[in-house]
Order: C-alpha cells, then sequence, then structure tokens
C-alpha cells in the first residue's frame, strides 16, 4: 500500500467529520467556536484518528463509528497542545506552522478553547454512534484515564516540567515519554479496539503495538526538535534543549535514541502479525511513524 497516500485520504476523512462535528464558526458565542476550530483546522498529520481508523479496521470495525471515535479523540489532543502552548508551560509562538491559539486568540480564550475541546471531546464520544452504551462508558473511562494524572498525559506533564534542568535517570525519562505522549497514543488502539468488538488477544495485541508506537512516537519527537528546523517542524525547533529537558537525545544521543526507536517500530509491527492482511496499514504506519521527518 502506499502510506502517503493513505494518510492523505483519511486525514481528509478525518477533517470533514471534525467540520461536522464542531461547532460552526459562527455560532454564539463567536469568539470560542473561531478559536476552537482555529486550533483544529490548523494542520496535523491527523496521526491519532487515522491510527484509531487502521486499529479498529484490523479487527473489522466500522469506518462511521471509528471516524467518530477519532474526530472526538483529535479534540482532546488539540486541547493538550494548546495549553501546552501557553506563557505558563511551554511558552511557544508555533504550533503546526501557525501562531499558537493564545498568539491569536489571547492568553484567556486559549485557555478557554482548550476547555471547550476537551468538553466536546466527551460529548462525542458519549454520542458514540453504532456502539452500546456499556462499549461507550468503557471508551470514556479509557479516554479519562490515558489524559489524567496516573501514569497519563497531565501528569506525565508535570513530570516533564519538574525534570527541567535536572539530571534525569532512565526511568524518570521513560514515565514522562510514556505518559504525556504515549497514553493516549495507546488509548487510541485500545479504544478502537473496544469501539470494533475486538477479543481479548485482539485487545491485547493493539494495546502492546500502542504502547509501543507511543514511545517510539516521542523519542522521534526529541530527535527532530534536535535535527530540523522551525519551518520544517512547524514548530520552534531546539525548544527542548533551551529548556533542558529531559529528552532520549540528551540521555542518550541521537544514534541510540534511534536505534531505540527502530527497536520498539519492529516491536510494534509484531504486535500485529496475528492480525493479518487487515493490519497492513498499521504496519505501514509503523514505519511511517520511525521515518518521519517533521
Amino acid at each position: 500500500m502506499d502510506i502517503q497516500v493513505y494518510l492523505s485520504e483519511l486525514k481528509a476523512e478525518v477533517d470533514r467529520c471534525l467540520d461536522r462535528l464542531l461547532p460552526g464558526e459562527h455560532t454564539d458565542p463567536v469568539t470560542i467556536h473561531r478559536a476552537m476550530r482555529y486550533s483544529v483546522f490548523a494542520g496535523g498529520k491527523r496521526v491519532r484518528p487515522i491510527l484509531v481508523l487502521a486499529a479498529g479496521e484490523s479487527v473489522g470495525g466500522v469506518r462511521g463509528a471509528l471516524l467518530h471515535l477519532g474526530a472526538g479523540i483529535e479534540m482532546m489532543h488539540t486541547y493538550s497542545l494548546i495549553h501546552d502552548d501557553l506563557p505558563a508551560l511551554d511558552n511557544d509562538d508555533l504550533r503546526r506552522g501557525r501562531p499558537t491559539c493564545h498568539k491569536v486568540f489571547g492568553d484567556a480564550m486559549a485557555i478557554l478553547a482548550g476547555d471547550a475541546l476537551m468538553t466536546r471531546s466527551y460529548q462525542v464520544l458519549a454520542d458514540l454512534p453504532g456502539v452500546a452504551d456499556p462499549v461507550r462508558l468503557a471508551i470514556i473511562r479509557e479516554i479519562a484515564f490515558a489524559t489524567g494524572t496516573v501514569e497519563a498525559m497531565i501528569g506525565g506533564q508535570v513530570v516533564d516540567l519538574e525534570a527541567e534542568g535536572k539530571p534525569v535517570e532512565a526511568s524518570v525519562l521513560e514515565y514522562i515519554h510514556r505518559s504525556k505522549t504515549g497514553a493516549l497514543l495507546t488509548a487510541c488502539t485500545r479504544c478502537a479496539a473496544l469501539a470494533a468488538g475486538a477479543d481479548s488477544g485482539q485487545l491485547r495485541a493493539l494495546t502492546e503495538y500502542g504502547r509501543k508506537i507511543g514511545l517510539a512516537f516521542q523519542i522521534i519527537d526529541d530527535i527532530l526538535d534536535v535535527t530540523c528546523t522551525s519551518e520544517e517542524l512547524g514548530k520552534t525547533a531546539g525548544k527542548d534543549q533551551k529548556a533542558k529537558k529531559a529528552t532520549y537525545p540528551a540521555l542518550y544521543g541521537i544514534e541510540a535514541s534511534r536505534r531505540k526507536a527502530r527497536e520498539l517500530i519492529l516491536g510494534a509491527v509484531e504486535e500485529v502479525r496475528d492480525l493479518g492482511e487487515r493490519a497492513e496499514p498499521l504496519r505501514e504506519l509503523a514505519q511511517f511513524v520511525c521515518s518521519r521527518t517533521a
């Protein structure tokens, strides 16, 4: 399969779904809806919703429900980016090649836009079509856990902030990456499996695939922050080094970090070997994550 064609086609489908599920920019109060849509449609590869689609379809899931699920997770992800860019956190001026939300709409509206995307995400997940109520509840529980404080996104962000400028052990670095980035990526594959009615073996395989992809994704992000320009990344390059953040290149060096990412990708591919031909997009996505340059 041509992974670039696959990514392009699914990104277009995801964007159409997001457009339907978000309030229109002329819906009152106009400013908050413009800010929400500004950040959601600022660009990006839609890795998380595409991962939902690939994982769910590998075990027989229905695309309509998976698109809806992926859109809800993308809203949650975008909320985290808006807040992460704020002056009190990473204080970044660029995101996906455009001025960050707070630079355009101000700090207060950016905070509210992030809050609104988080709450809209839960509304979208609660209305997930073609899925029984107990499954909806299980999916909402997964997302709430993955974005929380215990080995999850917010907890990882806290440890990341507190580790700035300090010597960091390997176990702390892995905790940050596994929690801050990996937890939501793992939730993508787990929730897709739940929505598709996967059996226990399929759920386990997709969970382990997600965990390995999640850690590899952040290691590659660390490398790109060192090796790419701001124009290539669509965000400010070199910020991790300036802030003395805990990263894989800082602890292990670039080449060792690349080897670790490759090992994780090979492991992820092996996890879905028994899913057969339908898992080909997952295998291609794994390679894409490892080879991406921005």
